[in-house]
């Protein structure tokens, strides 16, 4: 199956079965989100989930966070992965919002850049989650099935990222993201890919691969 193909087949399922596939994470403003995204690094959403909403109400907005102190933050996320470092990131994070954004959100990938804690994935998420910009966040899970499927050959993500841009149509690279991240959640996960109820291995590259042949 040609590259095109594939990527035909990707979009043509999902925006059936997924039309409106969306994060995970629980957040009600762009700064709320910003501050899970950040937490989420090597940590699962389910988690996140559990530490934010006493963190939000304690923190519920940056000028509260950026008023306070990284040991304070630790208190309510040490049960993340990397507590201590994260408190620091979501401090200062907070400190560059209020001063440098007036408090606002910045949509721009390379101004979101500048924060800390914040890097080229984070600023992909806010950008296409928050903003609907054409950026493709590429976390563990949107690398291993994108690879998997043979929608790319990138071998670093940012590689995946240019790829996955450049072959899908604009208007479905903000929700290809989380179609990608849900069904790694899901059914093609790390050690042992759930091929037996996979839906698209008429145009899986791995299963044509491993099983077709068999």
């Amino acid at each position: 199956m040609l590259k095109k193909e594939r990527y035909q087949e990707f979009v043509a399922h999902f925006a059936a079965k997924q039309p409106n596939a969306e994060t995970e994470l629980h957040y009600n403003n762009p700064y709320q989100l910003l501050v899970a995204v950040i937490l989420s690094a090597q940590c699962t959403d389910k988690r996140i989930n559990q530490v934010t909403p006493a963190l939000f109400q304690r923190y519920p907005n940056p000028k509260s966070l950026a008023e306070t102190t990284p040991d304070q933050v630790f208190d309510y996320i040490r049960s993340v992965s990397y507590p201590n470092n994260k408190a620091k990131h979501l401090v200062g994070m907070a400190n560059m919002l209020v001063n440098d954004f007036n408090s606002q959100v910045p949509s721009d990938v390379k101004e979101l850049q500048k924060m800390p804690g914040v890097g080229r994935k984070t600023a992909n998420v806010i950008a296409s989650v928050v903003f609907d910009a054409p950026a493709m966040a590429v976390d563990t899970h949107v690398f291993r099935v994108a690879n998997r499927i043979g929608l790319t050959r990138g071998k670093t993500p940012l590689a995946v990222e240019k790829d996955l841009v450049k072959h899908l149509p604009e208007y479905t690279i903000s929700t290809a993201h989380h179609w990608l991240i849900l069904h790694g959640r899901y059914v093609c996960v790390a050690r042992n890919p759930k091929c037996s109820i996979c839906e698209i291995t008429h145009f899986c590259k791995y299963f044509e691969q491993h099983f077709k042949a068999k």
